[in-house]
């Protein structure tokens, strides 16, 4: 099995909201690279600053949703049309209005399941995973703007630093995760 580089960053802890997106904005004009934002919630607004692209998961639900549909709707024609043929009620064998409650429900049991399934394997989130955390507080309070260092030098390291202290930072922190 391969291991990871380990990379070391440099990150400041920011105690509100408009503090960390108004320092991603300065980042993104003085056209520095962001390794990694973190946050207790989602922040409306930093996806486009990060420029990251809209989830494709509601298009895995529609399909996931479509793949219960068919096997409900497809399983209960087989089942009541060719397997076990009976009159309900006097309903006919392929009563479509009969179907709908459980297609229904199918959908959304396929439709829930594969979209949370999709999500945790995307996300890097399954059992078994062991994910460094930057800093116990980003899950509770604060939030953090990253950088890594790679092989940057000493100057443009105190660069970093300057900008996270004069972006609104708190505390200022390297890190080998």
């Amino acid at each position: 099995m391969l291991r990871k580089r380990n990379k070391t960053v440099i990150y400041g802890l920011y105690n509100d909201e408009t503090d960390l997106l108004a320092a991603v904005s300065k980042a993104n004009t003085k056209h520095l690279d962001i390794f990694d934002v973190y946050s207790p919630f989602p922040i409306h607004g930093l996806d486009p600053l990060l420029g990251l692209a809209e989830s494709r998961l509601h298009i895995g639900g529609f399909i996931y949703g479509l793949l219960g549909t068919i096997t409900a709707f497809g399983g209960m024609t087989w089942i009541f049309t060719r397997d076990w043929p009976m009159i309900f009620g006097g309903k006919p064998y392929w009563s479509v209005p009969a179907f709908i409650p459980i297609t229904f429900e199918l959908t959304v049991l396929f439709a829930s399941i594969g979209m949370v399934v999709t999500f945790y394997t995307i996300c890097g989130l399954g059992p078994g995973v062991n994910n460094t955390i930057l800093d116990e507080r980003t899950s509770d309070d604060k939030f953090a703007l990253a950088f890594d260092l790679g092989s940057l030098n000493n100057d443009k390291v105190d660069s970093l630093r300057s900008f996270l202290k004069e972006s609104g930072a708190g505390e200022i922190h390297i890190k080998d995760i």
